[in-house]
């Protein structure tokens, strides 16, 4: 699609003249990425011009910054019709019927029958962020229904993920009558098996792949179960639970449970639904970005004891300072909360995000801000050890389909995060092994790139006899494994990785917005496109092209960052960062002298001292033709 004349009273250009979706190279980056539009064959002009005007029109947004938001929009699928629901996604008009979950009717009659016969209930939650919020909804539920429960959160070393006949013997000694398991429990086979056995009853509210029958539970409520009709299999655990809860609500309304007693306010725990959905990486689409939305809303209000106290000790962030982003949620609050389950106590976030009370959320949140310094430490250590060994790897076979790199006792809480970080750096897909020095056993962590479907690939290694267990989806994938079996499993997935690609070596989209010039970079600009967050799968950040940029002066800082300024052919000056690029092409193209180049960037707010202004993050570059 090319623009054929202004748009309103002017129109976007690119340094060279073309439209903001000119001609792109078909030549691989330095980075090897292959250049995409992420707006390609997916609109017409007539959609461009309508959503334009509509932006002009209703929003009051200019021209030329109307256009550029159009063409964000329609690379997110979004047009004219669903323009409402983006910009100023409503709970009351996304909201899903409750019941439109498969086995919500079950789930909430058991609930509401055991709180009614008083009996000892407890929430068994994942150590993740998503486990913790989605345990601390229910806690702060039953508490204001009078009837307060217990958390049980597994050990990642001892007990390993989910629900496990360990944990429920421990429960079950607790003479606990009917578990809640929360992110967790939707492939339980076994476990709940032996729970049943018990005497427990289980309702499990997960939302992650169902690959066959559920377990034998009172209830299964899972939006990606085969057979749910909910449409909402984009939802975090901590979203299905907050649906749980409004048709707990409507069934206790029913029932008579309010006579005497105030109905929960659900909204004021959009907060909890929000973290959960944004640290677990979901699609930010539809119900789901409602609840992101609006949930960011609630937590700038800071009323969780917990969320406050850790934005305090962590961020730095005193109450009132400023309004909270997905950025606070993925990358202040997410990464201690998640330490305790990785390195620590794994109970510690479900109770800092369910208390209170100031003196243990204080407590709690210098305890987990302590426990993830260790984690960064662990993780270092463990990722200059995993990136020695994959430059090995990859000098005797460059072309290696995936990577499937494994170290003694590296340890299980951040071998994910290790693995993130190799498939950035080398950009192919990659499993990361920990093997255990006691039982010999190997813990696997997973992830890939689009065009790899990695969980398929792993539950294919597991259906033919070479792990203990492993699942996932197409970009995640987890495994357990024996020894003995390593090198029959690396070498299966390497074939199957193989045919998967028909033999190619598989190099990653980068998708781009629009190509503009330096000039039109500005802070009003970032501004403006914050109107688009919160960001996330489903709605990534958006991404511009510049071309013919000149570095005037590159600086290589601690950490293998470097800081640059750049000018174009619009005579704008702008500062530029590229992160962690020492030892890749990137920096050497961009320290090389007079060399004009094409960069992809991100916009990113420079408020340092007060400036109020933007820098670039250079994502990827090449030579200038």
């Amino acid at each position: 699609m090319r623009d054929e004349g202004p748009i309103g009273n002017g129109r976007i250009l690119s340094s060279n003249e073309n439209d903001a979706l000119g001609p792109l190279r078909s030549d691989l980056s330095v980075s090897k990425q292959q250049w995409r539009y992420r707006l390609s064959d997916k609109a017409s002009k007539a959609d461009l011009l309508s959503l334009t005007q509509l932006l002009e029109e209703k929003y009051g947004y200019s021209s030329s910054i109307a256009q550029a938001l159009s063409y964000c929009l329609l690379g997110r699928e979004i047009g004219p019709s669903q323009l409402d629901d983006f910009l100023r996604p409503s709970l009351k008009n996304l909201f899903p019927d409750p019941f439109s979950f498969l086995d919500m009717g079950k789930a909430v009659d058991v609930i509401i029958s055991a709180l009614i016969a008083k009996k000892n209930i407890l929430v068994f939650a994942d150590y993740d962020v998503d486990g913790a919020t989605s345990g601390a909804l229910l806690m702060r539920w039953f508490e204001a229904m009078g009837h307060p429960i217990s958390p049980y959160v597994p050990d990642r070393l001892t007990e390993g993920y989910g629900p496990s006949t360990i944990g429920f013997d421990r429960i079950h000694s607790m003479g606990i009558d009917l578990v809640i398991t929360v992110d967790c429990g939707a492939m339980a086979h076994e476990a709940i098996e032996y729970a049943n056995q018990l005497g427990l009853d289980i309702v499990v509210i997960d939302h992650h792949l169902m690959r066959s029958d559920p377990p034998k539970a009172q209830a299964v409520v899972n939006p990606n179960r085969p057979g749910c009709q909910s449409q909402q299999g984009n939802l975090a655990a901590a979203g299905v639970v907050y649906v749980a809860l409004a048709a707990l609500n409507r069934e206790a309304q029913k029932r008579g449970l309010f006579e005497g007693r105030s109905k929960p306010n659900l909204l004021e725990w959009l907060d909890l639904a929000a973290l959960g959905a944004i640290c677990d990486v979901t699609r930010l689409t539809g119900f789901n970005r409602a609840l992101a939305y609006q949930g960011l809303k609630v937590m700038s209000a800071r009323k969780n004891k917990g969320i406050n106290a850790l934005l305090t000790v962590a961020g730095g962030l005193s109450q009132g300072a400023e309004a909270l982003k997905s950025f606070h949620s993925g990358f202040v609050l997410g990464p201690r909360i998640n330490a305790g389950g990785r390195v620590g106590r794994s109970d510690l976030g479900i109770r800092l995000l369910s208390t209170q009370d100031d003196a243990e959320a204080i407590a709690l949140s210098y305890e987990l801000d302590q426990l993830n310094i260790l984690r960064r430490e662990v993780e270092d250590e463990i990722l200059q050890q995993a990136f020695q060994k994959t430059d090995s790897i990859l000098l005797k076979a460059p072309e290696e389909p995936i990577l499937i790199i494994d170290g003694e006792d590296w340890h299980p809480g951040v071998i994910g995060i290790v693995a993130s970080r190799i498939k950035d750096r080398y950009l192919k897909p990659v499993i990361v092994i920990g093997w255990d020095p006691v039982t010999g056993l190997g813990k696997g962590s997973g992830r890939s790139l689009e065009g790899v479907n990695l969980g398929q690939a792993i539950q294919a290694c597991f259906d033919h006899g070479h792990l203990l267990s492993g699942g996932g989806h197409a970009m995640a994938a987890g495994l357990s494994l024996k020894r003995e079996n390593f090198a029959p499993f690396d070498s299966f997935l390497k074939s199957l990785i193989t045919q998967q690609n028909g033999g190619l070596d598989v190099r990653p989209i980068l998708e781009i917005d629009a190509s503009l010039t330096l000039k039109r970079l500005d802070r009003g600009f970032y501004d403006i496109l914050s109107d688009l967050a919160p960001f996330g799968p489903g709605n990534p950040e958006a991404v511009w092209l510049l071309q013919k940029v000149r570095i005037n002066h590159a600086l290589l800082l601690k950490g293998g960052h470097a800081r640059l300024d750049i000018t174009d052919s619009s005579h704008a000056k702008a500062k530029a960062m590229a992160w962690r690029i020492e030892g890749r092409p990137l920096k050497e193209l961009l320290f090389q002298q007079g060399v004009l180049v094409d960069l992809v960037v991100q916009l990113k707010p420079d408020d340092f001292q007060g400036r109020n202004t933007v820098q670039l993050d250079i994502l990827d570059a090449m030579p200038s033709l």
